[in-house]
């Protein structure tokens, strides 16, 4: 089963790289998310029925530390994208949503940033942080979700919109990532 679990884990992990590639939003990005999620989802199933990685050699946990936590970083990125344009996909107001992508600047960084410390907090046992995490992104990004400096073509809520949404999804995805290591 350690095998199987590293296995899946590290397709995971291959296939949120992969999904870098594409032009974002595109088909083969959702497609690339959706086996990504599903060796996630494999990988959970596989520990919850294993009761965890119980009796697995120090070495085989520290390289499932190591995978999950870069599937942690670079998956959230192409999902949040997947998800974002599903959105704007059935939204009247979606070239609004995508223009607001322009007023938040560096939402790829920054949501590998909060992704990375969302796991880490998560993994050392301080689930605190994701509160603080939050707050920081929160008070950050503050003035630029009420700045009446926008384009005349985003609307403040296309923004709001924009922020929840990738601020849930990339979260939701770090916190399943660590979510798995906690069961051992």
């Amino acid at each position: 089963m350690t095998a199987l679990v590293l296995s899946l884990t590290a397709a995971g992990l291959v296939l949120a790289v992969l999904a870098w590639v594409p032009r974002s939003g595109s088909t083969l990005e959702i497609v690339l998310c959706g086996l990504m999620l599903g060796c996630l989802a494999a990988v959970g199933v596989l520990l919850l029925a294993g009761h965890g990685v119980v009796g697995w050699p120090e070495r085989w946990w520290n390289v499932l530390l190591l995978l999950s936590g870069g599937l942690a970083l670079t998956g959230g990125g192409p999902l949040t994208t997947s998800v974002l344009a599903l959105v704007d996909r059935g939204n009247t107001r979606a070239q609004s949503t995508q223009k607001a992508g322009e007023v938040l600047r560096g939402g790829a960084l920054i949501g590998a940033l909060e992704r990375a410390a969302i796991y880490a907090a998560l993994v050392a046992g301080w689930p605190e942080g994701i509160a603080v995490v939050l707050a920081i992104k929160g008070l950050a990004r503050y003035p630029e979700l009420r700045s009446p400096d926008q384009p005349a073509s985003v609307t403040p809520q296309a923004v709001a919109e924009r922020f929840i949404i990738g601020t849930f999804t990339s979260v939701l995805w770090s916190v399943t990532c660590a979510g798995f290591l906690l069961s051992r």
